[in-house]
């Protein structure tokens, strides 16, 4: 088995014990980015978009109500799931359901008027595999939307960062910083229409709780919070460590890119 089919078959596993948890985690279902996402995109009734790596169903749910047809997508079966489950709860009729692997995407080209990847992709062992995919599957002037975690340009800083959140999710990755996603997606034919970054705080049991982390996990990732260099507490604003309220942010990075 390679080192890429070891990481999905991890990516599985975990998110097959955890779906129910991203399902009513408040930080995938509500946001401020959610609301970006449409006021950016603008999605249009005649339009039909993938949402890949759907998770919980978060993003193709605030799709359904403005385009003619979603199809979402994951590689975790329990997932899936779980997520078609909660949009039938939500009254959403136009949304299918598929499994699909974000690097090899079981559709034609030229398919989709919009692509979706929601805080997904630093769990994919070739995140510019997913991107060449995306583009492929776009119409021509077709937006392709991607959120996911953003690392600081300082190397030693994204480095502590990613380990960061690799501690506590295995099956995370890598993030990217700002500037690689941008060059990834140029080198895919995309041209980026809309980049920003926003901070999302997490409060840190149950972040810690959604994967399950084991007590040993838990206390290493609370020494590294505590024990990060001035340029990471930058970043990552640790607040009230060792108390119920313990907190700290992670940035996320949201790019509209268009196919030409």
């Amino acid at each position: 088995m390679t080192r890429s089919e070891d990481s999905k078959t991890l990516s599985r596993q975990r998110y097959g014990m955890y779906a129910r948890g991203y399902v009513t985690s408040s930080t995938h279902a509500r946001g401020v980015d959610l609301e970006r996402l449409i006021e950016i995109v603008q999605p249009r009734a005649d339009q039909v978009a993938l949402d890949v790596a759907t998770g919980g169903g978060h993003t193709a749910l605030a799709l359904s109500p403005h385009v003619e047809r979603v199809i979402a997508t994951d590689l975790t079966p329990e997932m899936l799931g779980a997520a078609r489950d909660f949009l039938a709860e939500q009254g959403a009729t136009n949304v299918d359901f598929q499994p699909a692997d974000a690097e090899d995407l079981p559709f034609d080209d030229a398919n989709f008027d919009l692509v979706t990847c929601r805080i997904a992709a630093h769990h994919f062992p070739a995140a510019d595999r997913f991107v060449t995919e995306a583009a492929r599957v776009l119409r021509s002037g077709g937006l392709l939307w991607l959120q996911d975690h953003v690392l600081p340009e300082d190397d030693a800083t994204a480095r502590y960062v990613d380990g960061f959140e690799k501690l506590r999710d295995p099956s995370h990755n890598r993030a990217f910083s700002e500037a690689e996603w941008l060059d990834m997606l140029s080198r895919a034919g995309l041209s980026a229409e809309h980049s920003e970054q926003l901070t999302k705080r997490h409060f840190f049991i149950p972040w810690t709780e959604r994967q399950g982390c084991s007590p040993e996990v838990v206390r290493e990732l609370v020494r590294r919070l505590e024990q990060a260099s001035a340029a990471a507490r930058e970043w990552m604003q640790p607040r009230r460590l060792g108390t119920d309220e313990a907190s700290f942010v992670n940035h996320h990075i949201l790019i509209a890119c268009r196919k030409s």
